[in-house]
């Protein structure tokens, strides 16, 4: 009787511990997404603010989108994330944040004539709209039991597919052209949300338990969500934005 006894308390205890343990880790994944989305926030408010200062100084824009500048502007995030890809693995947690908001300063320039050109009232309602659509898309991303992994070569090449028609289409100028991408780009962008918050969520697995790592990965997991949005963004700006 007392061995049964002192087996069930051993059962009960253990089973405690685990129930324990699951919460304490479910807390660190909450945790670490949290700390996923406001480092993608923090990175979207300085790009607002930089693309804001920019286009309401005419000096500015003068010298960045009126001279050969603007080939650099438009250039240097693509060769700014070339550049951080080649550089995560020996930055630390604290280095990866900074490259993130970097980044989202040179993003928010490149971003300065889209309020010259379309009316505030159109951006802020498309903002609002890009905002529910990638938050949906994230939440599926994060709840679903699917595994979208499948889904992430085919959305790769189609993001290589967007980026070459719109290099294209920098000299072609079509309207029909352009057309098309957007509308392509907003399912694609749609896609990548969803795949990359699964993904990110994942990789929090890896790591559980290194602080460092955890947090490193929170930088990275951010920067991949801030494009993700600023794209959607972009592409359904060029699609329902009312312009000035």
């Amino acid at each position: 009787m007392f061995n049964n006894f002192s087996n069930t308390s051993q059962s009960r205890v253990a089973n405690s511990f685990v129930s324990q343990a699951g919460v304490t880790y479910d807390q660190g994944l909450r945790n670490y997404m949290i700390n996923v989305y406001n480092n993608m926030a923090i990175a979207l408010v300085i790009s607002g603010l930089v693309s804001l200062f920019v286009a309401n100084s005419p000096s500015l824009m003068q010298m960045f989108f009126a001279t050969p500048l603007k080939w650099l502007v438009l250039f240097a995030p693509i060769a700014f994330v070339f550049f951080f890809s080649a550089k995560i693995q020996k930055l630390s947690a604290s280095q990866a944040k900074n490259y993130l908001w970097v980044f989202a300063g040179i993003m928010g320039l490149s971003l300065a004539p889209i309020f010259v050109i379309y009316t505030g009232a159109s951006i802020a309602r498309i903002f609002f709209i890009s905002a529910s659509t990638f938050g949906a898309a994230s939440l599926y991303g994060y709840t679903t039991k699917k595994d979208l992994t499948g889904m992430g070569s085919f959305l790769f090449m189609g993001l290589i597919g967007i980026i070459l028609a719109s290099l294209v289409n920098l000299f072609l100028q079509s309207s029909a052209m352009q057309f098309a991408i957007s509308i392509i780009g907003v399912f694609i962008f749609i896609g990548l949300t969803a795949y990359d918050t699964q993904r990110i969520k994942n990789i929090y697995f890896q790591f559980a338990g290194n602080a460092e790592a955890v947090a490193k990965a929170a930088a990275i997991g951010a920067l991949s969500l801030y494009m993700d949005f600023i794209n959607l963004f972009m592409m359904m700006i060029q699609l329902f934005a009312e312009r000035r």
